[in-house]
């Protein structure tokens, strides 16, 4: 069993060229079904069977596992079973057929304009991390990017001339993302400045990543969540970097951007994973209409 384990994480990287943190969750997720398999005394992968994965599913919930969880682990089941089928280990996929549980469809959570300025502006300029996490904060507000993206960036990826971000996305599709004036302005001052005083504390004095931490060392995407953890304080709302996508997608559609553009700079495979932010401009509208028309604040006060 481990050698398949073995030969499926690396057909993960090399053929479905997935991200690290792809293969960290894939991996976790299936050790958790083998050691449900060992609770089950199932000894062989082809002693699974459907009444395996349904006995599975029950376990993840009476476990208390958030259907997004049970989802997202179920899915990482039938992966591997899809691999073992092709590479002809198993005849028959168990996993086939096997209905996930129906998610709640919520909205997403951002940030007003006047929340999401004075986020990005609180950063002391005078502090190399301060220049670092100025950036940082205006580049994902400005450009929607992934943690992930944003900590793999290179600097011969960012042009400030033309305020253009060459990215590489989920799966490594590449795609340019936009900037504005006052995100450029701030990568240029930290370009310029704290990261020059950071990269000093490297004793090998040589680091290509945008991002650096105090050691001169490329930032880690959990430090991200701190640092946006610290500046949160002044706006006294909790925050998370993917907070700062939903803003950037929330804004651009309230300005009156494409659907379809939007699409592209998120990097979003099907459209259906941007129309979540219609239903939240759709919700944001009525809130307005609400406490703005004269005759819906009549019948609002009527009905209490």
């Amino acid at each position: 069993m481990q050698q398949l384990f073995n030969s499926y994480l690396r057909y993960l990287q090399a053929e479905r060229n997935a991200s690290p943190y792809t293969i960290r969750n894939y991996s976790n997720d299936l050790m958790e079904f083998f050691d449900f398999m060992k609770r089950r005394k199932l000894h062989s992968l082809k002693e699974v069977d459907r009444q395996t994965l349904r006995g599975y599913l029950s376990h993840l919930s009476e476990q208390g596992f958030v259907k997004t969880s049970i989802a997202r682990k179920l899915s990482a089941v039938r992966s591997f079973f899809r691999y073992l089928q092709r590479e002809e280990y198993i005849t028959t996929n168990p996993t086939a057929g096997t209905v996930s549980p129906k998610l709640d469809r919520r909205l997403p959570s951002f940030l007003t304009i006047a929340e999401a300025k004075r986020l990005v502006e609180a950063p002391d300029l005078n502090k190399p991390e301060g220049q670092r996490d100025r950036a940082l904060l205006e580049l994902l507000y400005a450009s929607g990017l992934r943690v992930s993206e944003l900590v793999s960036l290179d600097t011969g990826q960012v042009n400030l001339n033309t305020h253009e971000v060459r990215v590489w996305g989920k799966g490594s599709k590449e795609r340019i993302v936009l900037i504005g004036e006052p995100s450029a302005r701030a990568l240029s001052v930290y370009l310029t400045g704290g990261r020059l005083e950071q990269l000093s504390n490297n004793k090998r004095k040589k680091n290509n990543a945008v991002f650096l931490n105090r050691y001169g060392a490329r930032l880690p995407a959990r430090r991200v969540q701190k640092i946006m953890e610290k500046y949160a304080r002044t706006i006294d709302k909790p925050v998370h970097p993917h907070m700062l996508r939903h803003t950037f997608a929330t804004h651009l559609l309230d300005g009156g951007a494409d659907l379809r553009v939007v699409q592209e700079l998120l990097g979003h495979a099907q459209l259906s994973s941007t129309q979540i932010y219609t239903h939240v401009t759709k919700s944001q509208a009525r809130k307005i209409y609400l406490a703005a028309h004269p005759m819906a604040r009549k019948q609002r006060d009527d009905a209490e």
